[in-house]
């Protein structure tokens, strides 16, 4: 365990991960606010196929072992 922690007291708070949360009112983002949402969202859009994907394909190789035909 480290004895300090890698954030400076006296400087600036480290920044925040950015996060889109669904509903979040839009009106208050300035257009490259908007275009880094819409980079998170393709992202998360592409990680949540590829666990679909995943999920799809274990299911097929369970079913093949399970199936009783």
């Amino acid at each position: 365990m480290a004895l300090f922690d890698d954030h400076d007291p006296f400087g600036a708070p480290p920044k925040k991960k950015l996060a889109h949360e669904i509903g979040q009112p839009l009106d208050t983002l300035s257009v490259d606010e908007l275009d880094e949402r819409v980079v998170i969202l393709r992202e998360e859009i592409v990680r949540l196929e590829a666990a679909r994907k995943a999920k799809l394909a274990s299911r097929a190789v369970a079913d093949s072992v399970f199936k009783t035909s």
